[in-house]
């Protein structure tokens, strides 16, 4: 059979105790226990050397005489429920005592039985019992179990203690995140019972998957859209039997939406849950960019290669004003389309997207509210749940709505339009700032006459034409006088400058110090 099964074909470790060697002896050698699917791991003389051994060889099941020297039966289970209260008991007496039995009981001693003991009604008692712990093992869950998790990865710990090895024996552990994709697009507004019923096929898919090829399994939901399932895993395995298993645990997932998963780091202490709960939320981000069902801890975070044309931002915002003066909603969708599309070409994480994206926002209402657009706040979207919105498609819809409702505030505040129309002029101006450029051909393109052009100019920049032209040369002209070797002369022509009188003289003005004062200073930083 194949080792996924592992579970089911590891035998139960089983300690016999009794005060009489012979007695241990002899039920160590009658009772076929392999046939049982139980391993004898050690046979004990009295309560201090069980408690030793139960602890040492982590046992699971104790069978122990209930009279003895010492630490009697009842004491010892007194003992290892306190512990190893994962252990199951059965205790045997030559005694027909009714208090004994209700001791045992209350102690939850699973069975008790009279010596001389019936080996085939023994037999039906360790099959019982050898099945519960299987089952509990493969897919039972322990109340105090899944609180000590949940606080472990929502960063509030719980006063529940972590997992005793003997319940959660093994060689290691991982931990596997799942999402559900665009889960805002398809589940974000389902009721409660409708949400909790989502998590319960959520949750019986990924651990059903699990429990099917023998690994045990705890699963808590962080968030509506975040699930976590700690694996114990009794052999290391590759990455290929991984990428097989969560590709199979992937596939289970009847919704809609894809299901994808990521595999965090083995660790072999559960005081790294956390860490390794982080490790798997890290993972999944890359699903936006790879869209691959399962992502694993082995494989190199994917390359920032640049894709296409870097965004101008201060062009890109400045056309966003523009549409927005216009009222253009399809300029303004194509603006945010060029935007994003932008931003996943430079292979940025959805969170490192949207901080860029609330940049130019800010830039975007500054420069609405110096055009008198006092109330640009009121358009502005909470913060985004990058877990719910979890695809650049969701985001960008998310700021197409943001967008449109500054289109419609700029609509119904009454401004002048013709805020818009510098912003367009100012745009041409920059993309002809070395040319001999002159007001009335800015007015020529924009259809207007150059007085009230000149007058648009200075009350939207507060600037006049010849000092916004002069300002924009001169800056590039220093870049220039910083970053190259070429003679002054030759950078005034660049920037615009026919005579070079007249640039050392505007540049003086502009700076108060020649270019030549200016490139010294630099290089000498």
């Amino acid at each position: 059979m194949s080792n996924l099964y592992a579970e089911q074909e590891r035998p139960i470790r089983l300690l016999i105790v009794d005060d009489e060697p012979v007695i241990c002896e002899g039920l160590r050698m009658t009772i076929d226990w392999a046939s049982l699917g139980v391993a004898v791991v050690g046979e004990a003389y009295d309560g201090e050397h069980a408690l030793e051994l139960a602890q040492r060889e982590r046992a699971e099941l104790v069978l122990s005489d209930i009279r003895m020297d010492g630490i009697d039966g009842l004491q010892l289970a007194e003992r290892l429920r306190q512990v190893s209260p994962d252990t199951r008991i059965v205790m045997l007496s030559g005694y027909e005592d009714f208090e004994y039995a209700r001791q045992a009981v209350r102690l939850g001693v699973e069975d008790y039985l009279l010596k001389p003991v019936d080996i085939d009604e023994l037999s039906d008692v360790v099959r019982r019992v050898v099945a519960d712990i299987r089952k509990e093992a493969l897919g039972g869950v322990r109340e105090e179990d899944l609180l000590w998790l949940a606080g472990i990865v929502r960063g509030a710990p719980s006063k529940a203690a972590p997992p005793g090895r003997s319940h959660w024996h093994g060689a290691a552990f991982r931990i596997v995140g799942s999402q559900l994709a665009s889960f805002a697009d398809s589940y974000a507004k389902l009721s409660a019972d409708d949400n909790e019923a989502l998590h319960e096929r959520w949750e019986a898919a990924v651990r059903g998957t699990l429990v099917e090829r023998g690994l045990r399994a705890l699963s808590v939901f962080d968030h509506p859209n975040l699930m976590f399932t700690l694996i114990i895993i009794d052999r290391r395995q590759d990455d290929a039997w991984w990428q097989e298993l969560l590709e199979a645990v992937a596939a289970s997932w009847p919704g809609a939406e894809p299901l994808y998963c990521a595999l965090s780091e083995a660790f072999e202490r559960l005081e790294d849950t956390a860490a390794a709960a982080d490790h798997a939320r890290l993972l999944l981000q890359y699903y936006a960019l790879e869209r691959r069902p399962v992502l694993l801890p082995s494989e190199p975070a994917p390359q920032r290669e640049e894709q296409g044309e870097p965004l101008d931002e201060q062009d890109w915002v400045q056309r966003m004003v523009a549409a927005l003066y216009q009222q253009d909603a399809e300029a303004v969708r194509t603006e945010l389309d060029g935007l994003f599309a932008s931003l996943e070409g430079r292979r940025l994480l959805l969170h490192e997207a949207v901080s860029v994206y609330i940049e130019l926002m800010v830039v975007l209402r500054r420069r609405l509210r110096r055009s008198g657009l006092e109330e640009v706040e009121r358009a502005q979207r909470p913060v985004i749940d990058l877990l719910l919105h979890n695809s650049y498609d969701s985001v960008r819809e998310l700021a197409v709505s943001e967008a449109l409702q500054l289109m419609e505030l700029v609509e119904s505040s009454g401004l002048d339009k013709s805020y818009w129309v510098v912003e367009k002029a100012v745009k041409y101006m920059r993309e002809r700032s070395t040319s001999d450029l002159k007001a009335s051909e800015v007015a020529a393109w924009l259809k207007i006459t150059p007085s009230y052009f000149s007058f648009l100019f200075k009350q939207g920049t507060g600037r006049s034409f010849t000092e916004y032209m002069n300002e924009l040369r001169i800056n590039q002209a220093k870049e220039l006088l910083a970053t190259t070797p070429d003679k002054v002369f030759e950078i005034a022509d660049r920037v615009g400058y026919r005579e070079y009188k007249y640039f050392v003289s505007v540049f003086k003005s502009v700076t108060g110090m020649t270019p030549k004062e200016y490139r010294t200073r630099m290089a000498g930083r």
